[in-house]
């Protein structure tokens, strides 16, 4: 089957269409720059725009970067605050004439992880991260996805949530060098790693084409890998859960 699959990002909305079957687009990836503000309203403008570039009309999977429940949006870091509270499954079917299902953004990419790459047949606890605007967590468990995670917001020992602390926009906004956000981030996963005692931490997200450029700076003693399927991921899991 082939699904359009959309993920909702901070910084860019982007999507393509997925054959459910292999993982693999069909079409270019098609990218759309974030509106700001993240108004619900703007962002459903912009779906539409990205239906209309692929002429589709069918099922369409998003990943939203919030925690979702049963397609109303509960939270709202780095989008609107108007988005809490909305039915985005309802409002964006409005709005591109399709049947959308939305899904929290990291829970979609590591779904596709789950299905295609570093999760699959793996038993035991893993943690799945998103390392881009914020910073998005799938946990998983023998195969199960546990939904709407939310790591990105623990607290550091700075009194800062983990995603002012060490995502990727702050390494941009801070123009740190690869290897000193590496031991920011390092430890970040030194707090999951007490919180959790997970057995497995894959990195997902634009990041995650760069690990080698800050893989020597994670000494935890849990494995941690790039992910299989890059930032292609968001994408391929929302056409999935679709």
């Amino acid at each position: 089957m082939e699904i359009l699959g959309i993920d909702i990002g901070g910084s860019g909305i982007k999507g393509a269409i997925v054959n459910t079957k292999t993982g693999e687009y069909v079409t270019e990836r098609h990218r759309i720059e974030t509106p700001q503000p993240a108004t619900p309203e703007v962002i459903a403008e912009t779906l539409a725009k990205i239906v209309k570039h692929f002429n589709y009309n069918g099922k369409i999977g998003c990943g939203f970067p919030a925690v979702i429940q049963n397609g109303v949006i509960k939270t709202a870091s780095n989008i609107d605050k108007s988005c809490i509270g909305v039915n985005a499954n309802k409002l964006f079917s409005q709005h591109t004439g399709c049947d959308v299902k939305v899904y929290n953004d990291a829970d979609v990419a590591g779904f596709a992880e789950l299905k295609f790459g570093k999760v699959k047949a793996f038993k035991g606890l893993a943690l799945f991260l998103t390392i881009g605007t914020g910073i998005g967590s799938a946990l998983f468990y023998n195969g199960k996805l546990i939904p709407n995670s939310e790591f990105g917001h623990v607290y550091m020992h700075n009194k800062l949530i983990a995603e002012h602390f060490a995502s990727d926009a702050v390494r941009k906004k801070e123009d740190l060098k690869w290897k000193v956000w590496g031991k920011r981030f390092n430890q970040y996963l030194k707090q999951l790693e007490k919180i959790l005692s997970p057995e497995l931490i894959i990195l997902g997200g634009g990041t995650s084409k760069k690990f080698d450029k800050f893989s020597e700076q994670l000494t935890i003693k849990t494995p941690v890998e790039p992910a299989q399927l890059l930032n292609h991921a968001g994408i391929i899991g929302a056409a999935l859960l679709a």
